[in-house]
């Protein structure tokens, strides 16, 4: 069994700009490769030198590379956002919870993701329509501050030309050529006719956001086990040894980072936790 806390090398072998602040590294592994990781795990990712950070899995290849796509808000992250092709960076994992979409066969999928929360749900959107007849309705609900902010972008379009994928992209506030929704990702979602019991979601996105968004789904009468958020805290060992991750009873890299809404809502309903 590998060592949870000692990296092994991943060489960056394509960097995709995604946003004037977000880039998409697809990884392989210098030696061997970590254990296959889940749609809604994520790795510690580390910058040699600078330090290492929680990122979570944009996309899984069948052929062992990794994507992981970041967002450039502090030093390390800088770091790996920069990485060009051929640099080599640190890789622990996979951690924490999935999103276990494979148990929703049967059912309507619902996903809202707002800014950077996208990245974590695109996997869960790649592999319905990889399987689409195993599921019913499935609505994808993206927003972002303006139309420049959007992750994969072009990859957005293409979802929205599929006849069995219901795609709704809003940004926050009117935008010069845009045409699309304006408003929260919380708006289209109330509009939505939705079959309560025969539907399960997927939240990610600013903490806001999600719980807002849980209290749409709630209010249209989907059970709260029914929910499935992401959380965040600061993650340093990924193993569930240190703390800095604690929400309530929660170590979040270990209990999640995806966890159902009725374990989040009385959790982030609590000043300051």
């Amino acid at each position: 069994m590998a060592e949870p806390m000692l990296p092994v090398r991943y060489r960056v072998v394509d960097r995709t700009v995604e946003t004037h602040d977000s880039a998409t590294l697809r990884l392989e592994p210098v030696d061997r490769p970590l254990a296959p990781f889940r749609p809604g795990q994520f790795a510690m990712l580390y910058a040699y030198g600078v330090g290492e950070v929680p990122i979570s899995i944009s996309g899984i290849g069948d052929d062992g590379t990794l994507l992981h796509t970041i967002r450039s808000v502090g030093a390390v992250s800088r770091a790996l956002h920069g990485a060009g092709p051929g640099t080599v960076i640190g890789a622990r994992g996979p951690f924490g919870t999935a999103w276990a979409a494979e148990d929703a066969v049967g059912n309507d999928l619902v996903v809202v993701a707002g800014g950077v929360g996208l990245a974590p749900l695109r996997p869960v959107v790649l592999a319905a329509l990889a399987t689409r007849a195993a599921y019913r309705r499935v609505v994808v609900i993206a927003g972002a501050r303006t139309p420049d902010e959007f992750l994969f972008r072009a990859e957005l379009d293409r979802w929205a030309a599929h006849d069995d994928l219901e795609v709704e992209l809003t940004i926050d506030s009117p935008s010069t050529g845009w045409n699309g929704t304006v408003g929260f990702v919380t708006e289209p979602l109330a509009r939505l006719r939705l079959d309560p019991e025969r539907t399960v979601a997927f939240l990610c996105g600013p903490e806001p956001m999600m719980r807002f968004s849980a209290r749409v789904l709630l209010r249209a009468l989907v059970p709260a086990e029914r929910i499935r958020v992401s959380l965040e805290r600061s993650m340093k060992c990924g193993i569930g040894l240190c703390g800095h991750c604690q929400l309530g009873p929660l170590l979040l890299c270990r209990d999640g980072p995806v966890v159902t809404s009725a374990v989040a809502e009385p959790l982030l309903t609590v000043a300051e936790l």
